[in-house]
């Protein structure tokens, strides 16, 4: 028998057995989708990648293709960078030199002023002050000038002293005592500068006379003190023959210019150098030297180089550039100055002694100072006339001196010793009865040399002799106050011209204006010698910075063009006496080596020139001693 309903058990079997396969087929699909699916998400992010990646790439390089184009740029526009930027640029790679040339460019006075004020403070600041004094000169504006002078001062006194002397206080002093129209005080257009050792010059040009003990109050007063120069072991011993080498120091010279830095004390000082002696040439080893005696040097109260042991002064380089400049191709080969009165002056004077004496004695007391006064008045003053060198050079400085203390010796307003009496010293001991008038006398100073030895090669020279010489003549002055020379001098006045050129190595002790005078006889002499023999070009001896326009630049001084009359009187046997004095300095050293009386052969220089040849030396060195 047949079970009861037998399809059913089948039926729900099968359809199990349907839905089990329905899903292992939807669990196979499922996987299968799932599965592709993940393929595609990873295939697609890395399409996605390499595109951007790419894309990026390619605007790196275009961006680096433009960064060039910036840099053109630049470079084109470079001329515009300012003066400013320039100088400082040079200041901070310590190329002052530069700085001041650039500085030099710029056309207006303010803009120059303050670039050049840029260097003076990095000069300072440097501690070499003394090429920031060259620098200051160099400002044009007046009033900057002087406030940046003070800031020097206050630099050198922070720094414990100074590298050369300073007078800008005594110059402050001068122009707050004196009257004058002072542009430095806003109150006019002159100016003042340094002009030492007796003399100031006004804003006008006029020289003044400063005695010793007006001098002196005023420097003790200004806490102005002598002080030792800074010099190492070497160059501070005494030598009895020092050389120094023209053409070595004129290279370090040179160089330090290039780097725009100051020559050093040593080299302004010429090594202590006190005197030339000797000098001499050597071809082969391109050398030109000169030799003489040389010792440590100290600064006296007025800062002048003076030799501790002889007191004399020490040669100076700026001396030395000014007058071989003067014995050039460009000089005149001759220099001097002289003092000349004004004829319409002379005039006057002359009218009015001859009617003072037509009246007879003057009164005592306010007679004579009333008197004094009137004459004064009527001369006026005397024109001062330089030639063959600059009337800012210090060699111009110690020629004007050196005259015009002459003239006050001469008629009895300056002390020079019993040996040196006055003309109206010599004119009371004369006991002269002639009814005097106007006296005008013309005195001057010029070279003294006993010879120049040679050796037979002319490669060594000797200057024996070396003095100063004063000459004298009387004039007449005519109607018109013309001076008209007469070539002869009488008694009195040859006696006073011979007391002078005797006694003059006293004088020179007493009074170091002479010795520096005769420093710079022997520093033309020099000159003169090289010009005469060759010896720059036998030595091969292209100057450079010592040559016209070369790049060193002497210190400058304020010019002198006129001067007060150089007058006095005396009253003898009831006539008014009156000295009026001309002259001047006359430098012609080219005449002493041209003389050949002077030149004599000696063989004995000779052989000091081959003992005194350059050993090995420092790298620098342009100095040396002769050791016995």
């Amino acid at each position: 028998m047949r079970p009861k309903y037998p399809r059913v058990g089948s039926s729900v079997v099968s359809f199990l057995a349907t839905i089990a396969c329905l899903s292992i087929v939807l669990a196979v699909t499922y996987f299968l989708v799932i599965k592709s699916d993940d393929v595609v998400v990873e295939q697609t992010p890395k399409q996605i990648q390499v595109e951007p990646e790419t894309a990026l790439v390619l605007e790196e390089q275009r961006t680096e293709r433009v960064s060039p184009k910036v840099t053109t740029k630049t470079i084109v526009e470079a001329p515009k960078v300012s003066p400013e930027e320039v100088v400082t640029a040079h200041l901070e790679a310590g190329e002052f030199g530069k700085a001041i040339e650039t500085a030099e460019t710029v056309s207006n006075l303010n803009q120059r002023t303050q670039l050049l004020k840029m260097v003076v403070q990095a000069q300072l600041k440097s501690g070499d002050f003394v090429a920031a004094l060259g620098t200051i000169n160099r400002i044009p504006l007046a009033d900057e000038r002087t406030k940046i002078m003070g800031e020097r001062a206050q630099a050198m006194s922070l720094a414990g002293g100074a590298q050369l002397a300073d007078f800008t206080q005594l110059i402050d002093l001068i122009q707050t005592q004196t009257s004058g129209l002072w542009a430095d005080t806003g109150d006019g257009e002159g100016t003042i500068r340094q002009f030492d050792s007796g003399v100031r010059v006004d804003p006008h040009g006029l020289l003044h006379h400063i005695n010793k003990t007006e001098l002196d109050g005023r420097l003790a007063a200004l806490g102005i003190k002598a002080r030792e120069a800074d010099l190492n072991k070497n160059v501070a011993q005494n030598s009895q023959l020092r050389l120094i080498s023209l053409t070595r120091l004129e290279k370090e010279v040179q160089q330090l210019i290039e780097e725009g830095r100051s020559p050093v004390e040593t080299m302004k000082m010429l090594a202590g150098l006190t005197k030339v002696e000797y000098i001499f040439v050597y071809p082969k080893d391109q050398e030109v030297v000169i030799a003489g005696p040389a010792e440590a040097w100290t600064y006296n109260d007025q800062g002048l180089a003076v030799g501790i042991e002889s007191g004399r002064p020490v040669l100076q380089l700026d001396d030395l550039v000014t007058v071989l400049r003067t014995f050039s191709d460009q000089g005149e080969e001759i220099f001097g100055c002289s003092f000349d009165p004004r004829p319409d002056g002379l005039a006057r004077v002359k009218e009015y002694v001859a009617k003072s004496n037509a009246r007879g004695p003057l009164r005592a007391g306010a007679g004579v100072r009333n008197w004094t006064k009137q004459l004064k008045d009527k001369l006026g003053v005397q024109d001062i006339t330089l030639y063959g060198v600059p009337d800012t050079s210090r060699v111009a400085r110690v020629l004007i001196e050196a005259d015009y203390r002459m003239k006050m010796i001469g008629i009895g307003k300056m002390d020079a010793g019993d040996n040196i009496p006055s003309y109206f010293d010599l004119l009371a001991t004369h006991n002269s009865k002639d009814s005097q008038k106007l006296e005008a006398l013309r005195w001057w100073l010029t070279m003294k040399y006993d010879s120049v030895l040679h050796n037979a090669q002319r490669t060594a020279y000797q200057v024996v002799g070396s003095s100063v010489l004063c000459q004298s003549e009387n004039q007449i002055v005519t109607k018109d106050g013309e001076r008209l020379q007469t070539g002869k001098a009488e008694e009195l006045n040859r006696e006073f011209a011979a007391n002078f050129t005797k006694h003059y190595q006293e004088l020179a002790q007493r009074d170091l204006v002479y010795a520096d005078l005769q420093n710079i006889f022997d520093l033309a002499m020099v000159a003169a010698l090289m010009r005469n023999e060759q010896l720059a070009n036998r030595a091969g001896w292209n100057m450079n910075a010592f040559a016209v326009n070369g790049a060193y630049h002497p210190a400058e001084f304020e010019p002198a063009h006129t001067v007060e009359t150089v007058v006095n009187h005396r009253v003898y046997n009831g006539k008014d006496v009156v000295v009026q004095v001309a002259g001047g300095v006359r430098v012609d050293t080219r005449s002493v080596v041209k003389n050949r009386d002077n030149l004599k052969v000696s063989e004995k220089v000779g052989t000091l020139s081959t003992q005194s040849k350059a050993p090995a030396l420092p790298v620098g060195r342009w100095w040396w001693d002769l050791t016995n």
